[in-house]
């Protein structure tokens, strides 16, 4: 038998990729319950890994950080080529640091509400309280 397992339609055929942006859009849906009107004119995007060019060694309050590697980055509007606010999370890197998929999903939705935490000028506990 030749072929995949599943058809393509099938969950289980779907790439990793494709389940990490699901896991991105599931993290921003649940920030927007609260914060839809702040978060209206934001972007939210995927890359596999962060651009060489970005090895961080100060602190850097726009960039999620472990051990030195960005796991996800907030780019503001007013930059030449960036129009609305963009929240860019490192595919790659967040996958390296989890287990399995809850855990994956629980650090996920950890960068993105850092990250619209640091955009919203709120504390990270504002944009999603402890429970």
């Amino acid at each position: 038998m030749r072929g995949g397992l599943a058809p393509r339609a099938v969950p289980v055929s779907r790439s990793r990729s494709e389940v990490f942006d699901d896991l991105v859009l599931d993290a921003v849906d649940e920030l927007e319950e609260h914060w839809s009107t702040e978060l209206a004119g934001v972007e939210f995007a995927v890359e596999e890994v962060p651009p060489i060019d970005q090895r961080v060694t100060d602190f850097d309050p726009e960039i999620v950080l472990d051990r030195g590697i960005p796991l996800g980055r907030l780019y503001r509007a007013g930059a030449a080529e960036i129009a609305e606010p963009v929240i860019v999370l490192y595919r790659r890197p967040v996958e390296a640091r989890a287990i399995d998929r809850d855990e994956r999903a629980d650090l996920v939705f950890m960068v993105v509400a850092e990250l619209v935490a640091e955009l919203l000028g709120k504390d990270v506990d504002e944009i999603d309280p402890p429970h």
